[in-house]
């Protein structure tokens, strides 16, 4: 079959393109894949890249979240069939194995796959968007709606969300969740193009964070917080972390909450500990997704309340030209490979 792998961590061209890697085979308990779609995360730069405390095996096929087709089936996979369409939950929780860094995933042709981890894909969802979910929509679900509590059903209006890094995976569900809540929903991206598909997507403000300072465009909008109550955002969603942190923290009103779930800008800001009891502020982490996180998500798809944007979609001989486009932070939404 035809694969990107890698032999060793390094930069976009440790990517080798292979014609005639060896095709996976099913073993008891797994099923083969052929696939759809498969959808480029930032993790799987740090994956290319290495990190601390965590190994890769090698060689290894990248590419945590993908969608496909069974195209074989070994022994004691329940009622799973070849042909049958599916989304693979890239994570196995009971023994911390993740798709795409320590077993081959989906930038290739066919992936051999846990039965356990497959999710039956609805008709109404395409490969495309299936293969979106995982990663960055499932993360950002679970921020919003399980640990933050954010209701679906329009019933937030009056309150307002901010959302840094909202042209992303992540940042693209999180306004479109914000959006069905009834928020009125306001955005951060590094260009007027971005800011023009996410205000497309359903937000009401935009701020371009290298043209403007974003905590003083903040309070313009929601006013300045103050300690008995007015002004500030109720919401503020930022996985970020870096110099963006405090600024957040400032921008909240009393009762508001800090949603997170990463730290691309540094992991280790300065808090003044004050802003967080003076104004009783509330801050939630969140790590990854649970099952039941992608089970709502494609129900949102299938009812058309939720639509993943997809900036590009590759050939699989392309992969390294969308990795480029990730590491450049150029895309909007999702980049897609396609075998």
């Amino acid at each position: 079959m035809k694969a990107q792998v890698i032999r060793a961590h390094g930069a976009i061209d440790q990517i080798t393109y292979e014609q005639d890697w060896p095709t996976p085979q099913p073993e008891k308990g797994q099923v083969v894949i052929r696939v759809g779609a498969c959808s480029l995360n930032y993790h799987d730069l740090f994956t290319l890249k290495g990190m601390p405390g965590i190994t890769v095996p090698m060689p290894i096929i990248m590419g945590i979240d993908m969608a496909g087709t069974v195209a074989a089936v070994g022994p004691e996979c329940g009622a799973w069939k070849e042909g049958d369409r599916v989304l693979v939950d890239p994570l196995a929780r009971e023994r911390y194995s993740l798709m795409g860094e320590t077993v081959d995933g989906g930038l290739a042709e066919f992936c051999k796959v846990p039965a356990d981890q497959l999710i039956a894909l609805p008709d109404e969802v395409g490969f495309d968007q299936a293969a979106a979910l995982p990663v960055a929509y499932g993360t950002a679900y679970r921020m919003m709606v399980t640990r933050g509590g954010m209701a679906l059903d329009g019933s937030q209006e009056g309150r307002k969300v901010f959302i840094l890094g909202a042209s992303g995976g992540v940042g693209t569900c999180c306004v479109q969740l914000a959006k069905l809540s009834g928020a009125e929903v306001i955005v951060a991206a590094s260009s007027q193009s971005k800011l023009d598909g996410l205000k497309a997507l359903g937000a009401d403000h935009g701020i371009n964070y290298r043209d403007e300072d974003f905590m003083k465009a903040l309070h313009g909008i929601a006013g300045k917080p103050r300690i008995w109550g007015e002004g500030g955002v109720d919401t503020i969603v930022n996985f970020t972390g870096g110099d963006t942190w405090v600024p957040s923290i400032k921008s909240l009103r009393k009762g508001g909450s800090l949603l997170t779930c990463g730290a691309t800008a540094g992991f280790d800001p300065k808090t003044d500990m004050r802003y967080i009891w003076t104004f009783e502020l509330n801050i939630l982490g969140s790590n990854g997704w649970m099952r039941e996180d992608l089970h709502a998500l494609l129900d949102l798809v299938r009812q058309g309340h939720l639509n993943p944007p997809v900036d590009m979609r590759f050939s699989l001989e392309d992969a390294p030209k969308a990795f480029k486009m990730l590491e450049n932070r150029e895309a909007f939404g999702k980049l897609i490979i396609v075998p």
